[in-house]
């Protein structure tokens, strides 16, 4: 996978520390367990021509977090580049 500039980004995250920088965008979320405006931080990420190629085959999407506790996630689509 590709790192994304995620449209409206609000900070870059790692650079400092000798990785590539994640652009990411803070927002607000309505959570079932934190409730309404519950802080998120959003990623884009774009999978590789193989990477495609395995996904349509059944591959799964891996989320490799760093560390040895895991926090929430959730992974999405974003919308289709041109489509609003």
């Amino acid at each position: 996978m590709q790192i994304g500039m995620i449209e409206g980004h609000t900070r870059i995250l790692g650079k400092s520390q000798g990785y590539l920088g994640l652009p990411l965008r803070d927002v607000a979320i309505n959570c079932t367990v934190g409730g309404p405006n519950t802080p998120a931080m959003e990623t884009a990420w774009f999978p590789t021509p193989d990477e495609i190629a395995a996904i349509v085959q059944g591959a799964p999407v891996i989320l490799r977090v760093l560390g040895t506790q895991h926090p929430p996630v959730m992974i999405e689509t974003g919308k289709v580049p041109g489509n609003g």
